[in-house]
């Protein structure tokens, strides 16, 4: 096999293939052989069947084209791995001759993996972030703890809708004087200055009482997700049933038994205290390795392709699509709900899939630079932190990941946590950051 590189543009090059006839013969022998193995002719065991046979059933054109895929994959792998040359995309075949007893003569055009120019990433230095825990924020966690605990009470008698009462009601809405759908509820119990509700409403309800009979008059928005509605002026009948608040416990040692497992109001804020700066310690660190990180990925020189941006845009668009559905719901609901489509997602998504195509490149040219491998017990540690993750046992993950065809893959991303690893250990403050 002879192979010749023909640069196309910067990122896209052709690779004119030449096969010897001896190897194409090889070629045919064994697309009849395959063709043989996959089908079942009568009087004939699978597998046996001659050349002529198959043939006769499905045209010789279905031998020769066997032959071409045996013969282009083969060498087309070949021709990379003498080249050095690592695709991104799905190479063009376009044959140039291909006959029994010629050599076969292909082309192959496709997007090569750029050159990483790599800067600096050793030695590197990033700000450290304070992880001080202050009495305020302990506040703030009493307080969350203090609302869950709250208890909903009907406010007392004659007393007005104020922000953040929740207003038991019923509404039914009409435009033009007409009933549409979604516009009517019964005992809804409905938080004022939550915003749940089409803008304006929750304020027209505001110095109402229970029992009142309250006309609510708003307007759709312009982007409203039901197209049918948006713009749309409309009026909601509106009757409230009832006002209940809040009723908050009181910051005691009592509150402190029912909500915790600490006795006393000082346990429990010394227990809140500790966790707040184990977080904040462990988001130091992460801010401050990450920092590292993007330091080298910016210091290094990379031209990257657009189709590698465009794959991982689709990449991040199929996951979003797989979270939903892991939600009971599909991704034509979260185009509906936030009133987006499928090219607003691609444009969205634009910017950080190129983030994270560099990021990638960067820290696989930093793996191959310092020949950092990926071993075995790499790849178990990540296959069984992947099936705790998922809560599965981590042979099936390990089976799924090889059927998939995605082993590399998964190498590949091992390999750049190591290379991140590596930034870290080796940066001025390596030792703080452990």
């Amino acid at each position: 096999m002879k192979a010749t590189v023909n640069p196309v543009d910067q990122h896209v090059v052709t690779l004119t293939i030449e096969v010897p006839a001896a190897e194409v013969d090889k070629g045919v022998k064994q697309a009849v052989k395959r063709i043989a193995n996959q089908v079942n002719i009568p009087g004939f065991r699978k597998g046996h069947a001659p050349r002529r046979i198959l043939e006769m059933n499905f045209g010789k054109d279905a031998v020769l084209e066997e032959a071409f895929e045996v013969l282009a994959s083969q060498n087309y792998n070949a021709a990379l791995r003498e080249n050095d040359i690592v695709p991104v995309s799905d190479p063009e075949i376009e044959r140039v001759q291909f006959e029994e007893g010629k050599d076969l003569v292909f082309k192959a055009t496709l997007t090569k993996r750029p050159e990483v120019t790599l800067g600096e990433y050793k030695g590197l230095d990033a700000e450290k972030q304070d992880s001080t825990v202050t009495e305020e924020q302990i506040e703030q966690q009493l307080n969350a703890i203090r609302e869950q605990q709250a208890k909903m009470v009907v406010a007392e008698e004659g007393a007005t809708i104020q922000k953040d009462d929740f207003a038991v009601i019923d509404f039914a809405g009409s435009i033009d004087g007409k009933p549409f759908d979604g516009g009517e509820g019964k005992s809804y119990p409905l938080q004022i200055g939550s915003g749940s509700f089409i803008p304006g409403f929750e304020d027209q309800l505001i110095g109402a009482k229970a029992g009142d009979d309250v006309t609510v008059k708003v307007t759709f928005p312009e982007d409203y997700f039901v197209a049918e509605l948006a713009g749309k002026e409309a009026e909601f009948k509106t009757h409230i049933h009832d006002i209940k608040r809040k009723e908050l416990p009181e910051l005691n040692d009592e509150f402190a038994k029912e909500s915790s497992a600490y006795q006393t109001m000082d346990e429990l804020k010394a227990d809140l205290r500790k966790k707040l700066e184990e977080d904040a310690t462990r988001r130091a660190i992460d801010n401050y390795n990450a920092e590292l990180i993007q330091t080298a990925v910016k210091n290094a020189t990379v031209d990257i392709p657009e189709v590698m941006v465009t794959d991982r845009v689709e990449q991040m668009i199929q996951e979003l699509a797989m979270n939903m559905e892991g939600r009971g719901l599909k991704l034509e609901d979260y185009f509906k709900f936030s009133n987006k489509t499928v090219e607003d997602l691609r444009e969205e998504y634009k910017e950080t899939a190129a983030e994270n195509v560099r990021a990638d490149l960067v820290l696989d040219a930093i793996a191959t630079a310092e020949a950092i491998e990926v071993t075995p017990d790499d790849m178990n540690r990540e296959i069984f932190m992947m099936a705790q993750n998922f809560g599965a046992d981590p042979n099936e993950v390990w089976d799924i990941i090889a059927k998939e065809g995605r082993v590399a893959m998964l190498a590949g991303s091992v390999g750049r946590k190591k290379a991140a690893r590596f930034i870290i250990d080796n940066a001025k403050g390596a030792k703080a950051a452990e």
